[in-house]
């Protein structure tokens, strides 16, 4: 393997870099060394991984923005990760990226890679709960006044894909590792007491609470905002989709709110911000449901929804710096209707409900809190299971939703052996399915897949990263062997870390997609072979702005293009099967909106039935324009 080079490149997962670059949140660095799964690197980075870019937000306490700017204005200067912020990277340098750094436990940025891979902070990932935000990744919320994630007043720059927070992958690997008797492919370079007793109850409110500030409702002159204060579509070119409906956002504290979340079903698009809950009709954009308000702010809320499309959220206490978040709501997508209720208890000493992760698998509603979880029922509340110390103090502290249930635990804190552990969970009994323990010193910082099992993990001291996916009985199946620099949008929490808080990934049973980051012109998406970490093909972007892969349907992967300065992003289809993987434009939203679409701090954005959804996940509580929380595109 070559020392690193003097000037690192601009990239992301998967390609370590020497110094801090314009990477995100949690990318990774550029340079690549010698060395072999957590072994220390031959020749050191140049200098070490810089400061994270953008702005994380992570817990439920929110911090106030940073001076006021502009709309649009240059991203602010970045600013240092917390002391003793662990940075990703499994044998891969990171740097500084895009908005959105990433990293276990509320490091901000550093990307991971391959184990040996140099870790740097990178561009904007959006934060979360334990399980995956849908769409377009989330912001965690910042926590403390002038944290690195709190949005900048009107929106953040032009382009929100640059001069944020986010993760770029860096992805050589040289040296072979064996571990647990797996190989692996290595590169290195530089309120008061809560109820100790969760209680499931039919909501005291089983109507429907209405909004005191409902979002105006234009893009047709008929909803309940009155009048369209804007027209969207005026001066709408041939070929460009049109905006079905878009809405104002609530009125949001100075220091800002969060708005997780956003779930899509055949009849209506739900969004949460701070402290209440909308619904809208998919096709014209009509309130579906009167909003639900809560009494404080929501503070997490399951990115997955059930079989017969319900979700789950939480809300703060109180309003004081020691509420918790521990109140759990179901809620019913279809009707608004209100369902069950439950309090989340403490765990033990140190292991409290202050800040909590919700996930979804199946019909498992899992509750993570900081040292433990809590399994429910999520049809009827009813506590199921507990995930608790177990072991030589291995205590579980992230869990996944979706398809499976994952967690990583951190055993032996502070003795010789200290290291992670990750395991497959039964969801209705909590029963393990299997066991895989990570070496000292490397840490399980993301998932970028859930099922498949993709890890992303980094090594703080070693300033690497790797990633690696493993089988269906917890082995070693590959690891990432690409000499390229990619990059997924990923968020940081600063109390926990967020496994799926990753964005632009893509897995199907074969391959992992993963996106370039561009230095100079259109980046790409790679296919990775999950048999054996090698590329298999790659497809360009069709445009000069970055391609970030969102999901399949089918065998065709769906991606988002970027919007530019004055062009609106893309919809695309790739099909991953045959010889031909030409990109097929599948929307192309109007320029007139480039500046809307541009502007969100973090966003979220989904694709589904011909329509294109984005929102925010952060309101800035800035400015006396409102801010826009989603816009629905479509033919």
């Amino acid at each position: 393997m070559s020392q690193p080079p003097s000037q690192p490149p601009q990239g992301g997962f998967g390609a370590p870099q020497d110094q801090p670059g314009e990477g995100g949140f949690g990318a990774p660095q550029d340079p690549r060394a010698q060395g072999g799964f957590g072994a220390p690197p031959n020749t050191p980075p140049s200098t070490p991984p810089g400061p994270p870019q953008g702005a994380p937000q992570g817990s439920h306490q929110g911090a106030p923005p940073p001076p006021a700017q502009p709309p649009h204005a240059p991203a602010p200067a970045q600013t240092p990760p917390p002391p003793g912020a662990p940075q990703p990277g499994y044998g891969y340098p990171q740097q500084p990226g895009p908005y959105g750094q990433p990293g276990p436990y509320g490091q901000p940025p550093q990307q991971p890679g391959p184990y040996g891979q140099p870790q740097q902070p990178g561009p904007y990932g959006q934060s979360g709960p334990y399980g995956q935000h849908p769409g377009y990744g989330y912001p965690p919320q910042a926590q403390y006044p002038g944290a690195p994630g709190t949005p900048p007043p009107g929106g953040g720059s032009k382009n929100p894909f640059r001069g944020k927070p986010a993760m770029i992958i860096g992805a050589a690997v040289a040296a072979l590792l064996v571990i647990g008797g797996a190989v692996f492919a290595v590169s290195s370079s530089s309120g008061g007491d809560d109820d100790k007793k969760p209680v499931a109850d039919k909501s005291a409110d089983d109507g429907k609470a209405t909004g005191s500030e409902d979002p105006v409702n234009p893009g047709d002159g008929s909803g309940d905002g009155g009048d369209d204060p804007e027209n969207l579509n005026e001066g709408r070119q041939a070929g460009e989709s049109k905006v079905l409906w878009y809405k104002e956002a609530p009125d949001a504290p100075g220091s800002g709110a969060d708005a997780p979340g956003l779930w899509i079903t055949d009849k209506v698009a739900v969004k949460a911000a701070y402290k209440q809950i909308f619904a809208y009709n998919v096709g014209d954009g009509q309130p579906a449901w009167d909003a639900l308000a809560f009494p404080q702010k929501i503070c997490a809320v399951t990115p997955q929804k059930t079989s017969d499309e319900k979700i789950v959220i939480a809300y703060m206490s109180g309003a004081s710096d020691s509420a918790k978040c521990n109140q759990l709501q179901e809620i019913d997508l279809a009707t608004g209707a209100k369902g069950w209720t439950a309090k989340v208890a403490d765990g033990a000493l140190f292991d409290s409900a202050l800040s909590i992760e919700l996930s979804l698998v199946g019909d498992t509603l899992m509750v993570g809190r900081s040292m433990s979880g809590t399994a429910y029922d999520a049809a009827t509340g009813k506590k199921l299971w507990d995930k608790e110390k177990y072991g030589q103090a291995c205590y579980p502290s992230a869990f996944t939703g979706g398809t499976k249930l994952l967690t990583v635990a951190s055993c032996g804190a502070g003795n010789d052996n200290e290291h992670d552990e990750v395991q497959e969970l039964d969801p209705k009994t909590g029963k393990v399915k299997w066991t895989k323990t990570i070496p000292k010193g490397w840490t399980v910082a993301r998932a970028y897949s859930v099922d498949p099992v993709v890890l992303y993990l980094t090594n703080e001291e070693k300033d690497q990263w790797n990633v690696s996916t493993l089988k269906n009985d917890g082995t070693l199946r590959s690891q990432v062997d690409v000499d390229e620099s990619f990059a997924p949008e990923c968020a940081w929490a600063i109390l926990a870390r967020d496994l799926q808080g990753c964005v632009g990934t893509a897995a199907d049973a074969g391959t992992l997609y993963l996106p370039t980051e561009a230095t100079t012109g259109p980046n790409e998406i790679v296919a990775i072979s999950l048999d054996t970490g090698k590329e298999k093909w790659r497809v360009k972007s069709p445009a000069d702005e970055s391609m970030l892969p969102l999901k399949m349907d089918g065998t065709n992967l769906i991606a988002y293009v970027q919007p530019s300065y004055d062009g609106g992003g893309q919809v695309v289809s790739i099909p991953t099967t045959g010889s031909s993987h030409k990109t097929t434009k599948l929307l192309q939203n109007p320029a007139g909106t480039a500046d809307i679409e541009n502007g969100f701090y973090s966003k979220t954005v989904d694709y589904v039935d011909g329509r294109f959804y984005i929102s925010t996940t952060r309101l800035t509580g800035t400015g006396e324009e409102k801010e826009k929380l989603m816009l629905a595109f479509g033919e």
